[in-house]
This record gives structure tokens, sequence and C-alpha cells, in this order.
């Protein structure tokens, strides 16, 4: 079962699978609906996170104006429609865009997992990102983004609080599994033709500066990038000239 808020951008509230809520209700740092704020605020959840996820605008256009079926957004319209079963929920997405208009989308989805939670996937590559740095003894200046291992950091399990926070993007990477507490979710992005990877957000108490919290970001995207911006080639996703793009999310749980 899914539950979204459409006053709050479409925000996923509650994803119910295999007799447990697997979302995180958030900080609690506002109540009510980020409608027409001009700053993210981390509200929990899951985020649809469009035209792009880190850059400008933060976390994309559609977090902060109200959802119907669709959404509109930088002369283009998303769709967004859902098939539920006992064990899994569907998302079917369909965007009409100017062809060869580029962007990145991703599922920020916040879990509800304990300290212990594994991470498991396939990569092709694991692209760190700058906060990383002070834990790698400094950054290597020709490969600003890559890591050789995906698992180095811990990124592989969600510890105790130590202070850190890191975003990892797991290249070319369509499925993922999370265990925790005899429960697995396993995530699963399909989109042909486009660029499908797994974004990983890791916050053990190290975000934001002065008031951390704690949070696991695990986020089915399309694109191999967080911030469009900084999108080398084929890092993208780029709508083909009938101006249509569809790709389909499926979260599936089961007991362990």
């Amino acid at each position: 079962m899914v539950t979204v808020d459409a006053a709050d951008g479409g925000r996923w509230t509650s994803l119910w699978l295999a007799g447990r809520e697997w979302l995180w209700a958030g900080p609690g740092l506002l109540d009510g609906p980020r409608t027409g704020h001009t700053t993210f605020t981390d509200a929990g959840g899951l985020d649809e996170c469009f035209p792009t996820v880190r850059g400008t605008p933060d976390h994309g256009g559609l977090w902060n104006q109200p959802w119907s079926d669709s959404v509109a957004h930088d002369n283009t319209v998303l769709t967004r429609a859902f098939t539920t079963s006992a064990d899994s929920v569907t998302a079917d997405y369909h965007l009409t865009a100017p062809p060869g208009y580029e962007f990145v989308w991703a599922a920020h989805a916040l879990l509800d997992c304990a300290v212990g939670a594994t991470i498991s996937a396939e990569a092709s590559e694991c692209r760190l990102h700058p906060e990383a740095a002070p834990l790698l003894g400094g950054w290597p200046a020709d490969k600003p983004w890559v890591s050789a291992e995906w698992p180095a950091l811990g990124l592989d399990t969600y510890g105790p609080s130590d202070g850190t926070a890191v975003g990892a993007v797991l290249v070319d990477c369509a499925t993922a599994t999370v265990r925790d507490r005899g429960t697995a979710l396993t995530t699963h992005l399909s989109c042909p033709g486009q660029p499908v990877s797994t974004a990983l957000w890791r916050n053990l108490a190290g975000f934001p500066e002065g008031a951390p919290y704690r949070s696991l970001g695990v986020e089915p995207m399309l694109g191999r990038v967080f911030d469009l911006a900084e999108a080398g080639l084929g890092d993208a996703a780029v709508v083909p000239a009938s101006g249509e793009l569809a790709w389909r999310l499926t979260f599936s749980a089961r007991p362990t």
C-alpha cells in the first residue's frame, strides 16, 4: 500500500509492505505542505526529484507545488500512476517534454531502518560526492567523483551515529535491496535506453550542521549524477524525438 500527500509535492508518506512501514516520517521540521517554499525542507517519506536532485533548484522543482495525477514544470508534464499488491508497489511514470530535454529524476526515498540495516547492489561504478572528502584523507583531484568500491566507507551498512553524512551514486545500478529487522525491501527501476542508477544518502547524525539527525536514502534514479549541471556525456536522461518518455519503479518486500 502507498499513501501520498498531493498537497505536499506529491510526496509518498507511507509505503506499507510485508507487514511494516518502510518510509521514515522525517525530522519534524515543519507542519503542513511546503507549497511555495524556496528552500528545500526535509519532510521524510519519498520526494519526487526532477529535473535535478542537487543543484538548482535543490531537490528539483516538484516538492514545493501541489500535484494531481500529473504535475507541470519547465515546459514538461509528469504523470504518475500506482499499481499495488500485498507485497509490491509499482509506479508508472510518463513524461511529456520537448525532444532532447535533459534531466535527472530520483525517487528520493528516506527509509525507516534500524542501526545495522544493510544495502546490497551491483554497480559498474560508485561516484562519491564531495562531503566524503574528509573521510578519505584527501580528495583525488583527477577523479573527484569516482570510488572503486562503494562499501569502502561503510555505505553498505546503516551504522551507529558517528557524525558523518555521505552521498553516492551507484552507476548503472537498476536494483538494490535493503535488509532490516527480518524483512527485505527491493527497488527496481526500468527505462530502456536511458541511464539508470541508484543514489545513496547515509546520514549518521552528520547533517545538517548545528542540528543533525539520522536518515537513510536509497533512491532509484534516472541519470548518473545528483546535479544536472554537472552531467557529462550519458549522465542525464534525454527525452527522445517523440517528446515522450516512460519509466517504471517497483518496490517489493518479503520476510528474510
